[in-house]
């Protein structure tokens, strides 16, 4: 199950006081888990990176040449004290990124190594501050986008879940989760089959995916809506990105209160622990290399969409 680490992990990042360091002590038990943590300061506060290396079997951190499954937290903030009180629905991506890896440490111990290697970062920030956004306020975070792929798209990868709180919204109105299209170097590829097996797999409920737009796959700053940050880690990688969506019926605003869901969270962990386990094995395929191809031959490169403009 996920729904023990989701709470456990729930419940620590809940706190005024919560930093980095403190998510890095839950890891201390596992041996071969390696977490680290990274403190940043930009012109409106600090955050606290954080990273978890889970080793594969089969993984390059041992040698081996299985592939490496990377899962992004990704957020503003965990909360936006002092204006509000308590955790904000902005979290859900730390949470489940860190459960997430919580719960492939506890499978090492109990004897279930995946082959492959799975890298988790995300940042951890009690006291971030909002900004105006249509339909709702969004979280704001303490340091740039360049700043937070920086430190939460890591070389090396062969793939990428970026999850992420997906509410203040009228696109997407289903409570749960849900997936993206793969987007890969500019390109909105077909959402991946593996992805959608997987997903039915785990929730026992067809398949739900959302709508992403060219504006979404641009990188924050040049002046176009997007609908959060949750294919932001596209802009700055080559390597194939899916957004994992924690979404809600109504719209919700990001610097909303008591508006997390631990059920839904900690399905968007079991999907990330899911397709972690068949990655590394190759079952698991984000898109087709042979289709990517013929879409270069055919129309060139949209690498352009990536690139930074005032």
């Amino acid at each position: 199950m996920s729904l023990q680490q989701t709470l456990q992990v729930f419940e620590l990042l809940d706190s005024a006081y919560i930093d980095g360091q403190q998510v890095v002590d839950l890891f201390a038990a596992y041996p071969g888990v390696t977490a680290s943590t990274k403190r940043v300061s930009g012109p409106k506060g600090r955050t606290d990176f954080v990273r978890i290396d889970i080793p594969g079997a089969q993984g390059k951190s041992n040698g081996g040449s299985a592939p490496t499954l990377g899962i992004i937290g990704r957020l503003g903030g965990i909360g936006a004290r002092p204006t509000r009180i308590g955790m904000v629905s902005d979290a859900d991506g730390a949470v489940a990124a860190v459960s997430s890896a919580l719960k492939l440490a506890q499978m090492q111990t109990k004897g279930d190594v995946l082959a492959g290697d799975v890298i988790i970062t995300t940042h951890i920030c009690p006291d971030a501050p909002t900004r105006p956004h249509e339909p709702v306020d969004f979280m704001d975070s303490p340091c740039d986008d360049i700043t937070m792929n920086d430190n939460e798209v890591i070389a090396g990868v062969d793939a990428i879940l970026s999850i992420d709180t997906t509410k203040g919204n009228r696109i997407l109105n289903h409570k749960g989760y849900a997936l993206s299209p793969t987007v890969k170097e500019g390109y909105i590829l077909r959402v991946s089959e593996d992805l959608l097996r997987i997903m039915e797999m785990t929730s026992g409920k067809p398949a739900v995916t959302f709508p992403i737009t060219t504006q979404d796959i641009t990188p924050y700053g040049n002046g176009v809506y997007h609908l959060n940050s949750i294919l932001q880690p596209s802009t700055a990688t080559d390597v194939p990105v899916v957004g994992v969506a924690i979404c809600a019926e109504s719209v919700v605003p990001g610097c909303g209160t008591g508006a997390s869901h631990e059920v839904d969270i900690a399905l968007a962990v079991k999907f990330a622990v899911e397709v972690a386990k068949e990655f590394g094995r190759e079952t698991c395929h984000f898109y087709d290399p042979q289709e990517y191809a013929l879409l270069l031959s055919l129309y060139g490169s949209l690498s352009h969409l990536r690139t930074r403009k005032a």
